[in-house]
């Protein structure tokens, strides 16, 4: 009998694990379903705009309404949204969990229209602090961009409010779908709106996608009694602030990273941006599919394990979380390593985008790599001190990362004359110094991690991730041996070929080395296999 308050803790946190990986697929897959729509977003604005200097001037525009978004409210979400959310929704007083949504909602879309009138009046100022090292006509054209793209954060904001709300009731299926839709407008805008309006329709793009973000979220409220609410004095209020002003303080440094990145990125080459910007897209593929599911997914139940004495379930919970993140961003990182090129010629180079851009944006991909996995891990670990209330551990955090970013990417970029590349350069230091500081704070936190087989975990993915690696190398240095001339068809062969053959040697290495996280993954795979043939057999006893 003693060791049944053990058992019944491990079928907690195994049925924890389950839920957590359950919700990660469903995010995953709307991520994919994001990521592919984002591929073909890219695609189309390689192909209309290349890299020119017009694609660097909405880079910048577009980065406007995403870093005040992120500041006034995004990182609200994480931090204080879903953890106060969480709790109204886990004791299950849905009364209460409307009226706290009703008050966000409110206020929210009240605040954010009038932060976008301030913002359209002083446009020029920002673009001057965002672009300065741009010619007076590109200014000119970035300001234009930042007042049309403006009015999407109202959309934003809602949708934020929104997908919280939907996140504490563990709802995952409409915000993952949002992304999607978001990178549908812009492709919309671009494809039919670009002759005449030329980088403006990219703008306008932006605003419909946030439209259609705002609107794919909504059915997920069916049920809640939303009405207007400007109770100011609800203590809701007061623990979401109280959480999130510390977060306020990092998100200004870090978009104040994100300015000085952009600003000294526009004193380097005019394409820069656009090759970063191209670059960045396949880097933060393998994370939104992968990182970002499994911390969002895993952030409501951290939660609500804030008051396990000893830390044991949360420890064991968050381990599960990073082996998962172990297991599927290693091999990806590897992947892009192999392939990256082939896959930039297929995705972008057609059109107005040349093949030097090809060489250029590969190469920039290839010096984001090495922060990929630092990346991958630090995601969940942010969204553990959030879970536990903490704010203020991964601010002080973010300052020492920006630090280091404007320690190394300056000297690199301008004293070495390593150009934009030295930037990037910094921007995987700042990352993995980010990773690491965070895990010793967390450890001396929570416990230490030892024990969970994250280092077993990680030994083997390595052995197999670097198998897969040699198999691909092989593979495709075969493939461009037999398919010399370059073409289109060429350059999928290769990448199928090399891709698939990868997979498999990755899968069986995991198999042979017996990595726990591969039968993890196959079992609730199969489940969801069987309730969906379950459903449908079902649905036919039904019409029979």
């Amino acid at each position: 009998m003693a060791h049944e308050p053990q058992a019944t803790s491990n079928r907690q946190v195994g049925t924890v694990a389950r839920g957590v990986a359950a919700s990660a697929v469903i995010i995953a897959a709307g991520q994919l379903l994001s990521r592919i729509m984002g591929l073909v977003r890219e695609t189309v604005i390689a192909d209309i705009f290349g890299a020119r200097a017009g694609l660097s001037a909405f880079t910048v525009a577009s980065a406007v309404p995403d870093m005040i978004y992120q500041l006034l409210l995004g990182g609200m979400v994480s931090a204080a949204l879903v953890p106060v959310l969480s709790e109204y929704a886990g004791r299950g007083d849905r009364e209460e969990l409307e009226h706290v949504a009703s008050i966000l909602l409110s206020i929210g879309s009240a605040f954010f229209i009038l932060v976008v009138l301030v913002l359209e009046v002083i446009a020029p100022l920002i673009a001057v602090i965002v672009g300065g090292g741009f010619a007076p006509d590109l200014l000119h054209l970035t300001t234009t961009l930042i007042r049309i793209i403006l009015p999407s954060l109202v959309f934003f904001a809602s949708w934020g409010i929104t997908a919280a709300v939907l996140y504490a009731r563990q709802q995952f299926v409409f915000p993952a779908l949002a992304s999607a839709v978001y990178n549908l407008g812009i492709i919309i805008a671009a494809t039919f709106l670009s002759k005449r309006l030329d980088s403006a329709a990219l703008s306008i793009g932006v605003v419909l996608g946030a439209a259609l973000q705002m609107a794919i979220v909504l059915p997920g409220l069916k049920g809640l009694r939303l009405r207007p609410s400007f109770d100011l004095h609800h203590p809701a209020l007061r623990r979401i602030l109280l959480l999130y002003l510390p977060v306020i303080a990092s998100l200004v440094v870090a978009n104040l990273g994100i300015i000085i990145d952009r600003n000294l990125a526009s004193r380097t080459v005019p394409q820069a941006l656009g090759w970063m910007r191209y670059a960045t897209q396949l880097y933060q593929l393998p994370l939104g599919l992968v990182s970002v599911a499994i911390a969002t997914a895993t952030l409501p139940a951290l939660a609500r394990l804030t008051d396990d004495p000893d830390n044991r379930q949360f420890r064991r919970t968050l381990a599960g979380a990073l082996r998962l993140v172990l297991v599927l961003v290693v091999p990806a990182t590897i992947g892009l390593l192999v392939v990256g090129q082939v896959g930039i010629r297929i995705i972008l180079q057609h059109g107005v985008f040349s093949a030097y851009d090809t060489t250029q944006v590969t190469k920039t991909l290839f010096f984001y790599l090495p922060g990929l996995v630092f990346a991958a891990i630090d995601q969940p670990l942010v969204f553990a001190f959030y879970a536990r209330k903490d704010t203020v551990t991964p601010v002080l955090v973010g300052v020492l990362g920006v630090g280091a970013y404007l320690l190394v990417g300056p000297a690199l970029a301008f004293t070495f004359h390593v150009g934009y590349i030295g930037l990037v350069i910094a921007n995987s230091v700042q990352l993995t110094v980010h990773c690491i500081v965070l895990w010793v704070l967390l450890e001396r936190r929570v416990g230490t991690m030892a024990g969970q087989g994250l280092l077993n975990t990680s030994a083997r993915t390595s052995i197999a991730a670097a198998a897969m690696g040699i198999a691909m190398i092989g593979t495709l240095a075969l493939c461009q041996a037999l398919l010399p001339k370059p073409s289109r068809i060429a350059w999928v062969i290769q990448f199928g070929l090399t891709g698939a053959l990868g997979t498999v040697v990755y899968l069986l290495g995991l198999a042979v080395l017996r990595v726990e996280e591969l039968t993890t993954l196959a079992n609730m795979v199969r489940r969801r296999i069987g309730r969906l043939t379950g459903g449908a057999q079902e649905l036919e006893r039904n019409d029979a």
